[in-house]
């Protein structure tokens, strides 16, 4: 009855037996559940539920809104502590993706691909931020949501660019092969560029911060459920240290997965660019 009442509404964000030790007692190892990611709503607008998820979602924009709104509202010639920084990071996305994965005609796209790295990176950052502790890209909606927004936005571009024959041969029928081969590749290319696409870019971040998250948390839970002894304390100690370890790896991995969700992204507009043969 207490496991039940710990991870509804009174308790939900421990999601486990407070009182559940490994050498005290006989219950077992308090493995992470789908309670985990679920969470009760703040409050509710007719059918839609404002949970804890979307606030840090919120909270995230309003942060990257703020830091690139006090770096750039007012530039100076010699840039501040703030405008530097703001101009660091507004660098690394237009010349390390935009230019260099698209070139010239990347620069409508660059406010697009510096709003995708800094919106999925701040997502995966609350993985590791204090009270929050929860990567919002680990409930798939979110990154289906930010997927389908860039296909969209590849579709639009590949169609306005080639119009609507050639942006068929763009997405279908890749150029300098031999005939008889675009009977089968034609078919294999539409599925790829139009399904598979979105498909993984949703679920490469979604399985990275989902798969990051449960790791951290049976370690977690593992050094709290095998203290309450000199030997369990020896043990929590060694789980302890490797939920550090994993945190510190996790801050690459986050990181990483906002870069190749943003690099993906230029990716296909750089062939949506690209004139149809």
């Amino acid at each position: 009855m207490q496991k039940e009442l710990l991870v509804t509404a009174d308790a939900q964000t421990l999601a486990f037996e407070v009182d559940c030790h490994l050498f005290q007692g006989s219950c077992g190892f308090p493995a992470p559940s789908a309670w985990s990611f679920i969470f009760d709503p703040i409050f509710s607008i007719g059918p839609v539920e404002f949970n804890k998820p979307m606030l840090l979602a919120i909270i995230g924009t309003f942060a990257i809104l703020a830091l690139f709104w006090a770096g750039f509202s007012k530039p100076k010639v010699v840039p501040g502590k703030l405008q530097m920084i703001a101009e660091t990071l507004y660098d690394f996305v237009h010349r390390g993706i935009a230019k260099e994965i698209i070139g010239k005609k990347g620069e409508p796209f660059v406010p697009l691909l510096v709003s995708l790295f800094f919106f999925v990176w701040m997502l995966n950052l609350w993985a590791i931020i204090p009270i929050a502790q929860f990567p919002v890209s680990s409930l798939i909606a979110y990154p289906v949501g930010l997927a389908l927004l860039v296909w969209a936005v590849y579709m639009t571009v590949t169609f306005r660019s080639n119009g609507f024959v050639g942006g068929i041969r763009n997405l279908c029928v890749p150029s300098g092969l031999p005939k008889p081969i675009y009977v089968i590749l034609t078919p294999i290319e539409f599925v790829s560029n139009i399904f598979v696409r979105p498909f993984t870019l949703a679920v490469r971040l979604f399985a990275n911060m989902f798969a990051g998250h449960i790791l951290i948390l049976v370690f977690t839970i593992a050094t709290w459920y095998m203290l309450g002894t000199v030997l369990g304390t020896v043990y929590a100690t060694a789980s302890f240290a490797v939920t550090l370890a994993l945190t510190v790896f996790e801050m690459f991995i986050q990181a990483l997965q906002a870069y190749v969700f943003t690099v993906l992204t230029a990716t296909y507009l750089s062939q949506a660019l690209e004139e149809a043969h």
